[in-house]
């Protein structure tokens, strides 16, 4: 009989995060929820009523230090360990150079990409310091766009890809710890960041589908990258191979 696994997740109040807290809770799985406000999110109210023993909501602010070195011990200690830590928290704004705001700028550098880092430095010497833990799993939900800037997406893109830039890094030396490391790069979901894009998205996926992947690779793939879907993963992984001249070209076609 497999054991139940414990899993940590950071970003799980809507969209993506949630759906695949639904998942894992279907699954047997012992959730630990966190955002700013988990406690007070009503899905995951719901989600508490019907999985009392199964889920906890844990808030968490991913822009804060102080409240990150406290909380990550929480959810440590809450079931007795983690076996899986899935960052997704993330935020999103569409800028022109034009409407550039910088602050806006620094919130999405601070959770897309530091905020992984100020958990995964808590979260470390933990793991190092539990003799008794085996088979561990980060996951770290990036990005396609990671692949290529594309026209006033670069602030969310740039995050992105200094965190896959991380995760290939970082990969060996975790591995050496035994704790596998795995990213998560896809294309366009349906969800509350995306609803600000006002383009038409290829091959836009719904929040539940895109989770369901998630967990399909969390639990049978060991490959350092899950990416998905095919054709807007092709077109990007070609614009890089391009030269500037003509990828650029192509990019600007999107103005």
């Amino acid at each position: 009989m497999q054991a139940t696994k414990r899993i940590w997740i950071v970003g799980g109040s809507s969209g993506i995060g949630l759906e695949l807290v639904k998942l894992c809770l279907n699954s047997s799985y012992l959730v630990i929820v966190s955002s700013r406000n988990a406690s007070k999110t009503n899905d995951l109210i719901k989600l508490k009523e019907q999985f009392s023993k199964e889920l906890h909501l844990l808030d968490m602010d991913v822009s804060s230090k102080e409240d990150i070195t406290v909380k990550t011990k929480d959810a440590y200690s809450i079931y007795d360990g983690l076996d899986i830590w899935f960052y997704n928290a993330a935020t999103y704004e569409v800028m022109s150079i034009e409407a550039w705001d910088i602050e806006k700028f620094e919130q999405m550098n601070e959770v897309n990409y530091l905020g992984v880092i100020r958990v995964m430095s808590n979260l470390l010497p933990i793991f190092h310091n539990d003799k008794t833990r085996k088979n561990v799993k980060w996951i770290w939900n990036c990005s396609l766009s990671s692949y290529f800037g594309l026209p006033q997406g670069g602030g969310y893109s740039a995050p992105k890809a200094a965190l896959v830039n991380l995760a290939e890094s970082i990969q060996p030396e975790l591995e050496v710890s035994n704790i596998n490391l795995q990213i998560i790069n896809h294309g366009f979901v349906k969800t509350r960041l995306t609803e600000k894009n006002e383009f038409q998205m290829p091959q836009l996926m719904e929040a539940k589908e895109t989770a369901e992947k998630i967990l399909e690779g969390m639990e049978k793939s060991s490959s350092f990258e899950i990416r998905f879907p095919f054709g807007l993963r092709i077109f990007l992984r070609l614009l890089k191979m391009l030269p500037y001249k003509i990828s650029l070209a192509l990019t600007k076609k999107m103005l």
